[in-house]
């Protein structure tokens, strides 16, 4: 009987030493933190009212001077020194604020997509039909990632930390990748880490992958002639294009997995009776990695030369622009997770879960609302996630610590409507403030500790190894003047 009361004893006992472990290991609400948290309630209203007026801009890759300016102006009001236009590209900047080492820097996008604009309504209604409209949620992103600059920059210039902090104003991520074009002009290469992070329909730390991607065009060039009178007197380019997307097609069953690719035409001839003499079509290429990605685009550039044979006409192949996948770093990510848990999940309202709800009706999901806890640190898969980001190039030249906040409901098809309208209202609103908070923190986390930094640098190293990086981007300047 003695023994089982010693027993049961030490069982108490051991679980609340345990519990005490847990409680004195579990980090704090600092002082710098608990400025940061007030910085950014303090630049709330500012910080919604520019992204409202970006999401209502609605501006697509390199037409961004609205929501540019918007941003930039914004930081300058807050003592940031700004260098607009950088590498070429007008849309772009940097705000810099502060001197010496450490230097950190931190990722904005702002560029809307195409035929996707919408009312901040839970049905499909667009403002103007045809219309861009943010269905990736980057007038959310840009304007939080700014909000949590400015935050390091207050506590530096009370003293209270010290270093460098960067705000890069990112344009064109959707089509062209502006950050390409950075990278070759060496605006990344002074930075010790670089923050990212991305909406999306759960909260959690960065730690997976992308896939890298090469983008580019094939043109045919023909004969034109009557197509009923003497079509033998003309060489079609539409043939070599149909020749070509079906040489694309049947590839797919003989190429991993891991393998994406995906094509648009962009012209296949002007009217039906008339042979065409050009066609154009635009391909993407995807896989895991940039060398397993190079290793397809090689042999789909080959096809484009067969298909140019097969119907007796040139072709043309032209790089628009390549990304790499993203480098994990899980030692940032550590340092994410725990701010993550700090904040705790996003608090919304029942008439926001209602909207969220809505959504998921009107688009075919389980009606099952927003998702506000927060995610456990994950395992990093062996095989990237998703889409391609430019954040992949950034990745391989300074360390990325990266996280995801919830800005739509669980479900919701990105890329849509649907993610328009929530970044149109409060539950874009709270994904912004929450994901600005987070980052200022774990900012503020590694500039106070200069092992933080050297981890994360270790880590980086490691996963790199001997690679030497090299932009896929062609010569000259970015293709402002598209059509």
């Amino acid at each position: 009987m003695r023994a089982k009361l010693f027993f049961a004893v030490m069982l108490v006992f051991t679980a609340g030493l345990v519990q005490a472990q847990k409680k004195a290991a579990a980090p704090k609400i600092t002082a710098n933190k608990t400025a940061i948290l007030e910085s950014v309630n303090k630049h709330s209203a500012d910080l919604i009212a520019i992204s409202d007026k970006i999401w209502a801009a609605e501006e697509t890759a390199f037409h961004e001077s609205t929501s540019s300016k918007l941003l930039a102006d914004y930081a300058e009001a807050n003592g940031f020194k700004v260098e607009r236009g950088v590498a070429e590209m007008p849309t772009a900047f940097i705000a810099t604020y502060g001197s010496g080492s450490p230097v950190i820097g931190i990722l904005g996008e702002f560029d809307a997509l195409p035929g996707l604009s919408q009312k901040a309504v839970p049905t499909k209604d667009p403002i103007h039909v045809g219309e861009p409209g943010h269905g990736c949620g980057h007038n959310l992103f840009g304007t939080a990632s700014l909000g949590a600059a400015i935050a390091i920059k207050e506590l530096m210039a009370q003293g209270k930390l010290k270093g460098t902090v960067k705000f890069f104003g990112t344009p064109a991520e959707e089509k062209f990748f502006g950050k390409l074009w950075m990278a070759r002009a060496g605006l990344f290469n002074d930075l010790d880490v670089c923050m990212d992070w991305h909406p999306a329909a759960e909260t959690r730390a960065g730690v997976q992958s992308s896939l890298a991607m090469v983008d580019f065009t094939v043109e045919f060039y023909g004969q034109a002639a009557h197509a009923a009178a003497d079509p033998w007197n003309g060489r079609s380019a539409s043939d070599a294009l149909e020749l070509y997307a079906h040489g694309i097609n049947s590839m797919r069953e003989h190429i991993k997995p891991s393998v994406r690719v995906h094509y648009h035409i962009q012209d296949g001839g002007q009217v039906v009776n008339v042979v065409p003499d050009y066609a154009r079509i635009w391909v993407r290429v995807r896989d895991n990695t940039r060398a397993g990605m190079d290793e397809v685009y090689e042999r789909v550039k080959k096809m484009a030369g067969g298909a140019a044979i097969m119907a007796n006409v040139d072709y043309k192949v032209s790089l628009v622009s390549g990304i790499y996948e993203v480098l994990v770093n899980r030692t940032g990510g550590a340092l994410v997770q725990q701010n993550l848990e700090l904040l705790g999940p996003i608090r919304y309202t029942e008439e926001e879960q209602l909207f969220a709800r809505k959504i998921q009706e009107s688009t075919g999901k389980p009606q099952v609302g927003l998702h506000s806890k927060v995610e456990p640190l994950e395992e990093t898969a062996n095989a990237g996630m998703g889409g391609s980001t430019d954040v992949g190039d950034v990745s391989w030249i300074v360390p990325v610590v990266r996280l995801s906040t919830a800005t739509a409901p669980i479900g919701t098809p990105w890329h849509s409507w649907a993610v328009v309208a929530c970044g149109g209202m409060s539950i874009g609103h709270k994904g912004l403030l929450h994901s600005s908070k987070t980052l200022a923190m774990t900012m503020a986390d590694i500039l106070e500790d200069p092992k933080k930094i050297e981890a994360i640098k270790a880590e980086f190293r490691q996963r790199k190894g001997d690679h030497v990086y090299k932009g896929l981007v062609p010569d000259g300047p970015p293709p402002l003047n598209y059509k």
